[in-house]
């Protein structure tokens, strides 16, 4: 690989660990695997380690990381579109965790705070994922763009469709520039979220928009929906949400609807039902400490968090979705 030849031809021996890199793989034997690995490798108390991945991999390596000697140094080098605008900000690190007790595997649910010393970020391994992948990324960049920046969302309505089938890659239908663009844009967006509010003393995030009712459909046996996928179906549940609250005009919601599918990214879910939706709120309500701090956009570029979704509110929301064409 070019990796291997990388270091070969710097005189430098490398020692590798593969871990699987699905979300199916995100679990505490992963870590493990990890763990044993570094002790295996006697790796010192200052000396760093690279993890090399997408957002699972690298919640991964984090928690080995933060684990291994209470707390050795790590780099982070992300490989997909959506690790490289999301997993690449913040210090956050977890894994999904199956409880012995309910049998019940919970997304997330084990993790810990512990920054990388250093991320590298280099969009050509951007070309090296499938087309899916490349649209997944989308979905975690569209939310921004939701909730905080209009020019991006312009930007993905003018050249997302094209930069999605040139797996990001340089194309005719995309001017110079655009790409590192739209990354620099969402990276920018994230710190100025993220930057001040590291450990999440504060809880209503709208960065959080699209992660109230993907948990659980990610976590559904047996589905097929990737992590900004997830997030997408859930936010266009939210754009819903803001018409029948009054706060957007159905052109909006078009509008929303009409980028999410040049994208292509999904935009429901036969496993998307009313129940689900509703046990989705009530889990924010335990993780975002008693109230559900759901984000919603108030226009393209500005969100509010509520706290008083019903369950009428979401059956109502899950029948209209039903009338677009997804």
């Amino acid at each position: 690989t070019k990796i291997q030849q990388y270091f070969d031809a710097k005189g430098i021996q490398l020692t590798t660990c593969i871990l699987n890199g699905g979300e199916a793989d995100k679990r505490p034997d992963a870590v493990d695997k990890l763990l044993d690995e570094l002790c295996a490798y006697k790796l010192r108390r200052r000396e760093p380690f690279l993890a090399i991945g997408g957002g699972c991999l690298l919640d991964i390596a984090g928690m080995a990381a933060c684990l291994y000697r209470r707390g050795v140094p790590f780099v982070r080098v992300p490989t997909t579109l959506l690790a490289i605008v999301d997993a690449s900000v913040g210090v956050k690190n977890g894994v999904d965790y199956c409880c012995g007790i309910t049998d019940e595997t919970y997304k997330n649910r084990v993790g810990s705070f512990y920054a990388p010393s250093s991320c590298l970020l280099d969009p050509s391994f951007i070309a090296t994922q499938d087309k899916r992948n490349v649209s997944n990324g989308f979905g975690e960049i569209l939310k921004l763009a939701l909730v905080r920046s209009e020019d991006l969302f312009q930007l993905l309505e003018a050249h997302g469709a094209a930069l999605v089938d040139s797996l990001f890659a340089p194309n005719s239908s995309t001017p110079a520039g655009v790409s590192e663009r739209i990354i620099d844009l969402s990276i920018q967006i994230m710190l100025e979220e993220l930057g001040p509010n590291l450990w999440e003393t504060k809880l209503e995030r709208c960065v959080d928009y699209g992660h109230t009712f993907s948990k659980l459909l990610e976590m559904v046996p047996g589905a097929d929906i990737m992590h900004g996928e997830a997030v997408n179906v859930d936010g266009f549940l939210s754009i819903i949400l803001s018409y029948m609250r009054g706060y957007i005009t159905m052109d909006t919601a078009n509008r929303v609807f009409a980028c999410m599918k040049s994208l292509s990214l999904p935009t429901t879910s036969p496993d998307l039902t009313s129940e689900l939706a509703w046990q989705s709120c009530k889990d924010a309500v335990e993780h975002r400490h008693g109230e559900q701090r759901i984000p919603l956009i108030t226009e393209i570029g500005d969100s509010v968090c509520v706290n008083d979704i019903t369950p009428e509110e979401l059956e109502r929301a899950v029948e209209i979705m039903k009338q677009f064409d997804h």
